[in-house]
């Protein structure tokens, strides 16, 4: 079974940086686009950044210029490094492909669990 899962959040000063990574578990054929979402309590789930198989990106206004994601296909890894660090980018952060399991010639779409990224002095 394929799974995503994220890691890298945690707590940092306002400023500050961090890395999230977004492997992968199972037995992958290829994925396909990848993308960065958040949540805060309260709000729809919005879109960060995402990135085609091809490399192409798009990011949401609010992080242009401060975000940056990219993938390693040898690892079927995404990332996402978030620098200059706002309060309001306080958020579970979930990773989100699709993704071609070995076992299925189907494109699914997967989510991982999220983690935690909470920006506070």
């Amino acid at each position: 079974q394929a799974q995503l899962v994220e890691s890298g959040g945690g707590l940092v000063q306002p400023g500050g940086s961090l890395r999230l990574s977004c492997t992968t578990s199972g037995s992958i054929f290829s994925i396909n686009a990848m993308g960065w979402y958040r949540r805060t309590p309260g709000k729809e789930r919005e879109l960060v950044a995402s990135i085609t198989s091809g490399g192409s990106k798009k990011y949401a206004d609010s992080v242009k210029g401060r975000f940056s994601i990219s993938r390693d296909n040898a690892k079927n890894t995404g990332y996402l490094q978030m620098d200059s660090l706002k309060p309001e980018d306080t958020a579970v952060y979930y990773c989100n492909a699709d993704l071609r399991p070995s076992y299925s010639s189907t494109t699914y779409n997967y989510w991982g669990q999220g983690t935690q990224v909470t920006v506070s002095s």
